[in-house]
């Protein structure tokens, strides 16, 4: 891993030198813009509004817009003299229960390591963190933001997790909270009961990125030329309404009748990994200047015809997992599956 910020923890008057390294990674398939008809990059180029000029790169500034229409225009030289001191350091300003933060405020996660000469102190911090069950709540200055962050243990090694302000934070105004919606006791038991039944252990690795691995496979199939099965759809079945009490029945009674220890792994995404690696895309998963949306490779070249396209062809037997949807009055309508009928499409000719 490569290091993206380097400084040190505050620590009262203790001062410990770290880097920061991104904890997590998008495993997103990269795709490039293209010409639909021949393959060919689209790219992008950065025009002056006034003068008409492409602009390069290295004569682009930031721009604050203000209610007029003037602009206010920032360098790299202005960013760099923010009296910000946390720009360079992690300030620690309070320990708190890890239960009173509100997941929804977590935002991005970094490991921390230490710097040769600040081993010791770092495992101190580490040490006294775990044994208190806190967590530090600190201030820090990454990418020209400032954010509050927590500082917790995770297998030997100090997390930093980066916080939304409150403010970021929009409020759930929605009409239902303000309605006297009568649950029926029941129906409650009936849930809390079904709850009960499927709850398990949470084993990430039980779990796969369904659509991730059909992509995959969208995308070898256009590379070999062959067909692609369509998996069945999911249909509204005709008949009367079942209500919410049956529904919370029917759920129970096929969770119970489901092999025993199965828990929630049977819902673990299917197929083994494929052999195409995900790119690395911007920080914003968006295009970069040349159009690109990450460094995934070209599967179709400038002046050459697409690598072959894939025929939809019989529909592959799968069930849909039964679903139910609620309708306007608290019932719900039964769902069924089907195997979807897909129409042929021809493979496109070369083009010389």
């Amino acid at each position: 891993m490569r290091s993206m910020w380097k400084g040190a923890i505050s620590f009262g008057l203790v001062m410990i030198p770290v880097r920061l390294y991104a904890a997590t990674e998008q495993k997103d398939i990269s795709f490039r813009q293209v010409h639909r008809e021949d393959g060919g990059r689209i790219r992008f180029r950065r025009f002056c509004s006034l003068d008409d000029q492409e602009i390069p790169y290295e004569d682009i500034a930031k721009g604050y817009e203000l209610p007029t229409g003037e602009m206010v225009v920032l360098t790299d030289e202005d960013m760099a003299d923010l009296p910000l001191p946390t720009t360079k350091a992690i300030e620690v300003l309070q320990f708190s229960p890890a239960e009173q933060l509100d997941p929804i405020l977590f935002n991005r996660s970094y490991y921390v390591e230490p710097e040769a000469i600040g081993a010791r102190a770092y495992v101190l911090l580490r040490d006294a963190l775990e044994q208190s069950g806190r967590v530090a709540l600190a201030q820090v200055a990454l990418r020209q933001r400032e954010s509050l962050a927590t500082l917790r243990v995770r297998e030997g090694v100090l997390v930093l997790e980066t916080l939304l302000w409150p403010d970021e934070i929009r409020a759930a105004d929605f009409p239902f909270l303000e309605q006297d919606v009568e649950v029926r006791p029941h129906e409650l038991a009936m849930a809390n009961s079904l709850i009960e039944s499927m709850t398990s252990d949470f084993d990430p690795e039980a779990y796969h990125d369904n659509y991730r691995e059909a992509l995959i496979e969208l995308v070898e199939a256009k590379v070999e030329g062959r067909e692609l099965l369509q998996p069945g759809t999911l249909e509204i079945a005709a008949g009367p309404a079942a209500s919410l009490t049956d529904a919370l029945k029917a759920s129970l009674e096929a969770h119970r009748a489901s092999a025993p220890g199965a828990g929630v792994a049977g819902v673990a995404g299917r197929g083994e990994k494929k052999a195409i690696e995900s790119g690395t895309g911007g920080p914003d998963g968006g295009d970069d200047g040349d159009g690109r949306g990450g460094s995934g490779g070209d599967l179709a070249r400038p002046g050459s015809a697409k690598a072959g396209s894939a025929k939809a062809g019989s529909a592959r037997k799968a069930q849909a997992k039964p679903d139910a949807d609620a309708s306007s009055d608290g019932e719900v309508t039964p769902a069924k599956s089907s195997r979807a009928k897909a129409s042929p499409r021809q493979s496109r000719p070369d083009k010389r």
